[in-house]
């Protein structure tokens, strides 16, 4: 829901509103406002989903504070409830959530925080006081940058929008640089500007705007504490069978239909069985991928599964089969995203959510988050196996990764995915557990990414491991599962999943909402011991054991499926020609910051089968446009 944008001392601020609600427009399609006051001045595009009515239109005005709010507030009934009792005086103009947000402040100020449950930016000015408090939820669903120029300050829901400010630092962050090379995003609170930075996850700011000469000093209001274990299965299936539950009812709050992404896996296909008991008609979404594409990236029938459950439960069902124009897309998309994101899902999510927009919808459900708090990802798998594999004898190990190392990753236009699997595996395996873990979703070694800069990059690659062992290293250090899924949850999901899932979902003006990133459900999820969680050789075990009770077997235990798309097909065959040009000689040479004999190898050996580079050579595809669009 929305986009947000504040301006604290700049000049001409009517002309920057203007400017914020055209570039934003499409977070808030329904109503664009600004308001003034002195040298403040608040912005906000409107996505109607909570009390359509004008009345709630922002920004929104009461008792002499004024608020403009990105999100939703999942649990804003029962606030409003505890709001009378606290004050019996109050009286609401509105049935939005916003209005209780603010009133909520209003009683409790920053400790508001502690009783939300929901996804959120936003930013509240008291007038009496001339302070700014400004807030972004608890795994950062919802995005907020900020900047500071002269005396002046500026946030946004999008980086596009700063961008534009007279006296922007546009100075390139080079260690920005060297995690989104490494990562394929762009982790922590750091953006590709230097001088333009994300307020992190579960913080807020007050502003005193009458003097903001001084730095900015983000405060932690929460953070996700280890516990001890719920060891017994049963125990742990009611509690989350009963936790999952109340996080669905709270996520079908809205005035307006939601319908859900329906990939046919475990996660979308639980969630999607679960909300139809709040809307008996429930419409999904799937994307389907041509016979050329599947055959490239050895995918599984996804689309399947998700037509065999939508016609059990009888749900209003809707396929969009993947054949973008993707040169012409990815452009777009690097303009969407704001940042360069390297992962091909974005489309996806992208498509789906045009889609699903034209046929009117304006809220979808996702399954997001189950990978990462459940223990989903083959690359999980792949750590516990090779802390099997490091007690091999060393001579034997040795052995073994050279013969890996000379397998084919395809052969023609088939791909080979169980030799790219072993290759994968053998690149970390020998490594201790935390940079093993790091490298299994890394698409460089320190010595590969060396060789790709120009420049020495030693002090920002280290940068990197250090800030990935300190939150490897935090808790969860008794219990390698969840010490991962930890991890996970504050790297892999908010830098990555969340990042691209609000850039390319609110691109199309629709809200995706994400019942497994509930502030309860994780914190339950995360005091179930790793036992449950990988048992009997199954990931996410204590999460298929309560889809049992929804969901047929062959949906529950079929191989793990990733949202992707068919990135080794499109790179060999629709981007062939877009990589020729954008990553030739001349056009690296000119950019001055990447090594062209090093990308040339790694082009020859991905279409030669010698190895799988395609993430590699569509990360620097993308980076390249985004040079193009953000720097040039």
């Amino acid at each position: 829901m929305c986009g947000i944008a504040g301006f604290i001392n700049f000049k001409d601020p009517v002309s920057l509103a203007q400017m914020a609600n055209r570039i934003q427009q499409h977070r808030g399609p329904d109503s664009q406002h600004y308001w003034l006051h002195n040298n403040v001045c608040l912005v906000h595009q409107r996505l109607s989903i909570i009390d359509l009515d004008k009345r709630s239109d922002q920004p929104f005005t009461k008792s002499n504070l004024t608020i403009i709010f990105n999100g939703e507030i999942y649990n804003y009934q029962v606030l409003k409830d505890q709001i009378r009792q606290l004050d019996p005086t109050v009286q609401f103009n509105t049935t939005s959530d916003t209005e209780v947000l603010l009133e909520l402040y209003r009683i409790k100020k920053e400790k508001c925080l502690d009783d939300l449950n929901g996804m959120f930016a936003f930013a509240i000015f008291d007038n009496n006081t001339h302070r700014l408090f400004i807030a972004r939820d608890h795994f950062g669903i919802k995005p907020l940058f900020y900047t500071q120029i002269n005396n002046g300050f500026a946030f946004s829901s999008e980086l596009k929008t700063l961008l534009k400010l007279p006296g922007v630092d546009k100075t390139l962050h080079k260690k920005a640089l060297v995690a989104a090379m490494n990562y394929l995003w762009i982790p922590g609170n750091i953006t590709s500007f230097r001088n333009i930075h994300k307020l992190p996850a579960a913080h807020y700011v007050i502003l005193d705007t009458e003097n903001i000469s001084t730095a900015i000093n983000p405060q932690k209001y929460w953070e996700l504490k280890e516990s001890a274990f719920i060891e017994d299965e049963s125990t742990a299936i009611d509690q989350l069978k009963a936790c999952l539950e109340r996080s669905i009812k709270r996520h079908m709050v809205a005035d307006v239909p939601v319908s859900a992404f329906l990939s046919g896996g475990l996660d979308s296909s639980l969630i999607s069985v679960m909300a139809a008991k709040h809307n008996s008609r429930l419409s999904t979404y799937t994307i389907a991928t041509s016979g050329k594409d599947k055959k490239a990236e050895q995918m599984p029938e996804d689309e399947r599964y998700a037509k065999e459950l939508a016609a059990l439960h009888h749900f209003d069902h809707h396929e969009i089969l993947v054949e973008a124009n993707i040169v012409n897309d990815l452009k777009e998309m690097v303009y969407i995203l704001d940042e360069p994101i390297g992962d091909p899902a974005a489309l996806n999510t992208y498509l789906i959510c045009a889609e699903a927009r034209k046929k009117g919808v304006k809220v979808l459900l996702s399954g997001m988050g189950a990978d990462e708090i459940f223990f989903g990802y083959r690359r999980h798998k792949a750590i516990l196996l090779a802390e099997k594999y490091k007690k091999i004898p060393f001579a034997i190990r040795t052995l073994i990764t050279r013969l890996i190392e000379a397998l084919p990753v395809k052969r023609g236009r088939k791909g080979l995915r169980l030799f790219r699997w072993a290759r994968r595996f053998a690149s970390f395996a020998n490594l201790s557990t935390e940079e093993a873990y790091m490298r299994s979703y890394s698409y460089y070694s320190q010595h590969e990414m060396q060789q790709l800069f120009k420049d020495d990059i030693t002090k920002e690659y280290e940068w990197l491991s250090n800030q990935h062992r300190h939150i490897f290293n935090q808790c969860y250090k008794t219990d390698l599962v969840n010490q991962i899924c930890h991890t996970d949850i504050h790297l892999f999901m908010q830098g990555l999943n969340l990042s691209y899932t609000d850039r390319a979902s609110m691109a199309a003006s629709v809200e995706v909402r994400v019942p497994f990133i509930d502030k309860e459900v994780i914190e339950l999820a995360m005091k179930i011991t790793g036992k449950l969680k990988y048992r009997h050789k199954q990931s996410k075990y204590i999460l298929k054991k309560v889809a049992e009770d929804y969901l047929p077997p062959n949906i529950i235990y079929r191989p793990k499926a990733s949202f992707g798309a068919p990135i080794r097909s499109w790179i060999s065959d629709d981007l062939k020609s877009l990589v020729d040009e954008l990553l030739s000689e001349s056009c690296i040479a000119r950019r001055g910051i990447f090594n062209y004999k090093y990308i040339k190898q790694l082009i020859e050996n991905d279409r030669n089968g010698v190895e799988d580079n395609a993430y590699r050579i569509y990360m620097l595809l993308t980076m390249e446009l985004w040079f193009r669009q953000y720097i040039d």
